[in-house]
């Protein structure tokens, strides 16, 4: 079977973007990248900062409520939905839940080709990528950078602590059938 769905998981600030950009420009085909910040964008500001929603604390925490739930199914339901029609997606995610959020994408993307890779960096150095961002809470990436991997089953891993993003991404490419 080929490659339909390139999963990429990491905690915030790992590299994972860079990696999408990178994939896009290596890989043969088009392939759309599709992010969970998107999803949140696309939220109504008021579920943006709501325990029904999804909030985040002042140490960086996250914090997601049963409509952000109900929004997010839909929304990988719509990803999936896109793959079936024929387009080759790349999902740039942060499994808050770990292995709970892998089945949820498991579930929703059931019978297609994934390819499934964790995004690993050191904290401190995506604690230094997240200052230098500005738009992110600080300790976000401290507190993800591992938690997000708990449990998750991966077909490849790339560690952006030392390694570019092009790199990274050439490495997951070669893993494309």
């Amino acid at each position: 079977m080929t490659t339909q769905v390139i999963v990429l998981n990491g905690g915030s600030s790992s590299g994972k973007s860079g990696i999408v950009r990178c994939l896009q420009a290596v890989l043969p085909d088009p392939w759309l990248a599709i992010a969970v910040d998107s999803l949140i964008d696309a939220m109504p500001g008021s579920m943006q900062t709501s325990t029904a929603g999804i909030a985040f604390t002042a140490d960086g925490g996250v914090n997601i409520g049963p409509q952000f739930r109900t929004l997010e199914a839909a929304w990988m339901a719509g990803v999936a939905a896109m793959v079936r029609a024929g387009a080759r997606v790349i999902v740039d995610d942060v499994f808050l839940g770990g292995a709970a959020s892998q089945q949820r994408w498991q579930r929703a993307l059931a019978g297609l080709d994934v390819l499934w890779v964790g995004v690993r960096c050191q904290s401190a150095v995506a604690a230094g990528r997240e200052i230098a961002r500005g738009d992110r809470v600080p300790g976000m990436a401290a507190s993800q950078a591992e938690a997000v991997h708990h449990g998750v089953s991966y077909d490849i891993e790339v560690d952006t602590t030392h390694t570019e993003s092009l790199v990274c991404a050439r490495t997951i490419a070669a893993h494309i059938s």
